[in-house]
């Protein structure tokens, strides 16, 4: 039986952790305590889990007590994510293992700090990218490890994000790069971990293009240039395109949120947090579009795009190679889809040869099918009959932050980035 504390009790941390512990694996797991800024998420997730009435509760400054008083053997870390940092190297310093969400920071310089703090202690860190569980991600692995592509040679990544998603970021915290790191890192770094995986070589050099393009004040849909508004109360609501797309007049519009875990009904129950501040708000600058070329140290090449205000929601991928070429498209969000799509497969086209067409088994559960497997190899341990490693350690956390990284500062100096000495940065956090 291990004992876990969870510092930062988002949404997050309840879906993927506290609720599987509780109802999947409570056999292997106990929670033990909570940490937080905000009491308010003390008690709401109270209310949704009378089951952990009795789980001690503490402030952001009572990390040394809450270890002291709840013996953890783990600390999960699900807090914004440039808390993570911090909570990270306090259990690290205190021989625990951590858990922690993507991004592991959001610097290269803070994820330095966190291998070089690992180092010094028995505790390990594992990073969720989930993103690597989900059943065509596996098979597409498994198929390079086969070497049905040969040695892998280029990728193309284009990656879409829809208008109810999209918004959502620029609408809380996560546009503020102090606090997120910016969507290359952010969200993004899911994507350069996963390219990372697959292709099992390390990223080395980045050049970018990145622009804001559909959010803050200059965007072209923002139908007065205002700010401090908020959706709840706006006056011009149904001026603004993103909103009335997915809101009707009476509130009787219900969208079912496939992706995210949104607190958009909950506007006033946490302590100085709104999820509906106005997206065209003169303090949003980070980039809402990448194009972006990404140099590996056994000669592969990525060719990635992202943006954060398209129809649909998914994304489309090509790995070539030596041998042969892996194609797929998957699309995300199905109820917010307005027109009719196949279902994802797996194309193979061997480099001299016919092309084959591959059905993946798929599974329930959040980030395609992920989700559960990768909770069953976090609180049961890796599962023993798989020929690779899946999980993801500090070095994997740190080299998708940093690629992220060189992205957004490539866009910024116009100019490429070498992604090692982002990671030989000291840290001024304090």
């Amino acid at each position: 039986m291990k004992r876990y504390a969870v510092c930062g009790v988002s949404n997050r941390a309840i879906g993927m952790f506290i609720q599987p512990m509780l109802n999947t694996f409570t056999a292997s797991s106990e929670l033990v305590g909570l940490l937080d800024y905000d009491s308010k998420r003390f008690r709401l997730t109270k209310e949704k889990l009378p089951q952990i009435e009795h789980v001690r509760e503490y402030k952001e400054s009572e990390f040394e007590l809450m270890v002291q008083e709840t013996k953890p053997d783990v600390i999960i870390v699900t807090g914004r994510d440039d808390t993570h940092v911090d909570y990270i190297i306090k259990a690290l310093e205190h021989d625990l293992d951590v858990i922690t969400e993507k991004p592991m920071a959001t610097t290269a310089a803070d994820c330095k700090r966190i291998m070089d703090a690992e180092e010094k202690s028995k505790g390990e860190v594992t990073v969720t990218f989930n993103y690597r569980y989900s059943p065509f991600h596996t098979k597409i692995k498994e198929m390079i490890l086969e070497g049905r592509v040969g040695r892998v040679t280029s990728v193309d990544l284009n990656w879409y994000i829809d208008t109810y998603h999209g918004s959502s970021y620029f609408q809380r915290w996560n546009r503020k790069r102090e606090f997120s790191g910016g969507l290359s890192i952010h969200k993004s770094s899911h994507h350069f971990d996963l390219i990372n995986w697959w292709l099992d070589q390390t990223p080395k050099e980045a050049f970018a293009f990145g622009a804001l393009n559909y959010y803050g004040q200059d965007s072209v849909h923002n139908p007065k240039k205002e700010d401090g508004r908020v959706c709840a109360t706006c006056n011009l609501q149904l001026q603004c395109p993103y909103y009335a797309r997915w809101n009707s007049r009476s509130n009787s519009m219900k969208v079912k949120d496939d992706h995210i875990q949104s607190d958009k009904s909950r506007k006033d129950q946490y302590t100085n947090y709104r999820p509906d501040q106005c997206i065209f708000d003169s303090e949003i600058e980070i980039e809402d579009t990448y194009t972006a070329t990404v140099r590996y140290d056994q000669g592969a090449l990525l060719s990635y795009s992202i943006n954060f205000s398209l129809p649909y929601e998914g994304y489309r991928l090509a790995i070539n190679g030596t041998e042969g070429r892996i194609e797929t498209k998957e699309i995300h969000a199905p109820s917010r889809v307005p027109f009719p799509f196949e279902e994802q497969s797996i194309d193979y086209f061997p480099l001299f040869g016919s092309k084959e067409t591959i059905h993946v088994v798929q599974r329930e559960g959040g980030h395609g099918g992920g989700d559960p497997v990768i909770q069953e190899d976090l609180f049961m341990g890796p599962d023993p009959t798989r020929s690779y490693e899946i999980l993801s350690g500090s070095r994997d956390g740190s080299y998708a932050v940093a690629t992220g990284e060189a992205i957004w500062r490539s866009v910024k100096e116009k100019k490429s980035v070498h992604i090692d000495e982002l990671l030989k940065q000291t840290s001024t956090h304090v």
